[in-house]
This record gives C-alpha cells, structure tokens and sequence, in this order.
C-alpha cells in the first residue's frame, strides 16, 4: 500500500486528535504552573508535590482506566447507528464512574500512612500529607467528568472536553497563583493552596462540560434519563470487562513512573525534584500521543461497528505513523534544550544539571512511549484488552522496573539508570503491542472475507 494510502488520513486523525491533545496538554500545563509556583518555595515543596502525586496517578490511572471503556462501546454504537445501545452504556458509565470516583477518595485517604513507608525524606512526607488529603476529594468531580469527556469522545465530539478543561485551567492557575502566595484577600496556604486550586478547578470542569452537552442538540436524545433503563447488571459487566483491564494497563504504566519517583526519593532531595521536571516535561509529549491515542480508539471502534476492516487497518496505521513522526521532533528538541528546559522549574544547579542529564533518555523513549500508547488505543478500538493487559504488565514489571532498581541505585548510574529502565519497559510494550494488533486486525479481515 502506497504512503499516500496513510498520510491522507492525517488531517482526519489530528482533528479528532487535537482537541484531546490541547485538553490534555492543559492538565500537563496546570502541573508544569504547579510546580514552577511550587518550586519557587524550594527543592523540599516541589518534592513533596512530586510524593503526594505518586498515590494520586495511581488512583488517577485506575479511574480513568475504567472511564475508557466508555468510548469504544459508544463508538462502536455510533458506527452502527445505535443511539439506544449507546445512551444506554452513557448512562451506565455515568454511574459507574461516580462510585469510583468515591472510592478512590476513600482508597487515598487510607492510604496516606503508605508515605511514611517509602523510605522518603522525613521533610518532604510532612509537607505532602495534607497535599494529599485535599487532592484526593477532587477524584470525584474529575470521575464524573471522565464519563462525559469519554462519552462526547465516542461520538468524534472532542472538543467540548477540551473547552471544559482549558478554561479549567485557567480557574486553577489563578487560584493557584492566589492561594499558594497569600495573594490580595487569600490566605498563603503553599502547598495546600496548589491542593485547593485543583479541586476548585476540578468542580468547575465537570459544571461546564455538563452544562455544555446538556445543551447541544446532538447530546439531547443522550440525556433523557429513565429509571427502566437503570442498573442492568449486563451493561455494568460489559463495562466492567472492557474497564477494569484497561484500568490495569495504565495502572502497570502509572505504577513504573511512580516506582521512579520512589527510587529517586531514595537517592536524595535534589534527585527527586530532578526527577519531577524530568518526568512533567516528558509528560507533555507524552499527551499528544494520548490524543492520537483516543483517535485511534474512536476511529477503530467505528470501523469495527461498520465491519470495514480493510479501513479500519489502514487507519490504525496512519495514527502509528503520525506519532512516530511527531514523538521523532520531541525526541530531538529535547536533546538540543536538555540543558534549558529544567531552568523554568528551579534555580538549583545539581537539579537542573540532573534533569538535563534524564531528558537525553527521556528524549530516547519519547517514540516507545508515543507508539505504544496509540496502539493500545487502536486495540481498545477493537475491544481487545486482557492480552494487551498481559503485554503492559510483562514489559513494565518484568522487563522495565527490574532495570530500574539495580541500575538505580547510587552506586551504579544513579537516576540515569532508573530512567534505563523506563526506556526499555516502554519499547518493549511498543513492539509486543504492535505484534498484536497486526496479528489480530488481519484476523478480523480474513474473517470477514471468509
């Protein structure tokens, strides 16, 4: 098949795609203004920033995780023309999402003692416990937003979940700026004031991505509610089933992060905001691949409900192209800014002279990292997820964090080393996953002409 075959769905992909990309570069952004405001207070506030998030993106990951099950089975009705069957999974998604997100806020606050066992510096987990507290009540609005954004992403409707979240941001920002300094009328509360701008802001985001669906005409038929539709045990458990794998697979991806975060704590204040700036820019690359990633989710997930596989092979394919070449410009952008980037976070030589030395192998895995999250979307398009759950679990746990906890430590490379070994559990995942989506999408197309 011809280049052209693939590259004419580039324009396709990246307007379904940027809305995400620009909704989730506005959390990634919100995190960098967290942390540049934070580190203004010193390498122990800006640690423990860094500490108090390691529990929350592992709660984050399991909440999203099962709000993603939404989109393809949405997508999957939308290709059909089913607007029954998918009013149906919204409603039960809706439902689903609200009890997580009560028990993620539940789950942290038992959590908190688990700080005091990692082996962290004593200054940094007093200064993160009360982060933490606060943190974790903003789960719940952000749970039931994730069922909306999923839902309006089912439909190709991208957008309005990224107007939601970039107005979001700005609401959080300013609370930030006025809450963590003490500015105007506002008590300086530091750090807890960065905890009380993200749960400001998190409220709001779910009011207005409400309010802005409710009221759009093609949301309308979605949003008529009806109690003999309610609780079917057989939506729950496709939902669940679909769901709770998904879930693990970004649990194993958060968890080996946050293990870095842990074995950075071990080797020292200063590595481990090192680790912090690293991992926030990173972070940032990382979301363009996401919005390709659910791009690729939604536009499988139609062809699949259109029984068009030959298509549907195609423009999976054009979503892995598109991300290797965008991951391949970060990639070299960070190499050539290694040694600048870190000095928008903190005026600390040793930090800044660490993070410039982890984004040379932050810039190596940015295709790894790229490749392997779209196929994921593109395998969820297809509602497969218990191999790919396996695959996650196998390079990240198996291959990856074994590296990282022998190079790791101080008397071998240090945070260089742990950073190895998040370069070799990513590219790993990339080729296993793309072994299976090949294996599985020609399996359907000779099924289908058969």
């Amino acid at each position: 098949m011809q280049l052209t075959a693939y590259t004419k769905e580039f324009g396709t992909n990246l307007s379904i795609a940027y809305p995400v990309m620009l909704g989730q570069l506005g959390h990634v952004l919100v995190g960098l203004a967290d942390n540049i405001m934070v580190g203004q207070l010193g390498a122990a506030p800006l640690a423990a920033v860094s500490l108090g998030n390691t529990l929350v993106f592992v709660a984050l990951s399991l909440g999203i995780g099962f709000s993603f099950a939404i989109t393809p089975l949405i997508a999957e009705a939308d290709g059909a023309g089913n607007i029954e069957e998918g009013k149906s999974y919204f409603h039960h998604g809706v439902i689903m999402c609200t009890l997580n997100g009560i028990f993620l806020f539940l789950l942290l606050l038992l959590a908190k003692p688990v700080l005091y066992y990692l082996d962290q510096p004593p200054e940094v987990v007093e200064l993160a416990i009360p982060y933490l507290e606060i943190v974790a009540f903003s789960m719940i609005p952000l749970m039931i937003f994730q069922a909306y954004k999923q839902f309006a992403d089912g439909l190709s409707q991208t957008k309005y979940a990224m107007y939601a979240t970039i107005i979001a941001n700005l609401v959080n920002v300013l609370f930030n700026y006025l809450l963590i300094y003490g500015v105007w009328i506002f008590p300086r509360l530091e750090l807890q004031g960065a905890a009380l701008g993200t749960l400001i802001s998190r409220f709001f985001m779910l009011w207005f991505l409400w309010e802005i669906l409710r009221r759009k005409k093609k949301f309308r038929q979605y949003f008529q509610w009806s109690r003999k539709e309610f609780l079917k045990p057989v939506i729950f458990k496709r939902l669940f089933s679909l769901g709770f794998p998904t879930a693990l697979q970004m649990l194993f991806e958060v968890a080996i992060f946050t293990a870095t975060v842990i074995l950075a704590g071990m080797l020292g204040t200063n590595p481990q905001a090192a680790n912090q700036v690293a991992l926030n820019l990173a972070s940032m690359t990382f979301m363009i691949a996401v919005g390709l990633g659910v791009t690729a989710t939604i536009r499988v997930g139609n062809q699949k409900g259109l029984a068009d596989f030959k298509a549907l092979r195609r423009i999976a394919f054009s979503n892995f192209l598109l991300v290797f070449i965008i991951e391949a410009i970060f990639a070299v952008a960070f190499i050539l800014l290694k040694d600048w980037l870190p000095t928008f976070y903190i005026d600390n030589a040793e930090v800044i002279l660490l993070a410039s030395q982890l984004l040379i192998v932050a810039a190596l895995f940015q295709l790894s990292d790229g490749l392997q999250v779209v196929i994921l979307g593109a395998l969820r398009g297809l509602q497969d997820v218990k191999i790919p759950t396996v695959i996650c679990f196998i390079a990240y746990w198996i291959i990856g964090f074994p590296i990282s906890w022998y190079f790791g430590k101080a008397e071998n490379m240090g945070s260089m080393g742990i950073w190895m070994g998040l370069l070799a559990g990513l590219t790993a995942s990339a080729l296993m996953l793309y072994l299976r989506f090949n294996y599985l999408s020609k399996k359907f197309l000779k099924q289908a002409d058969a």
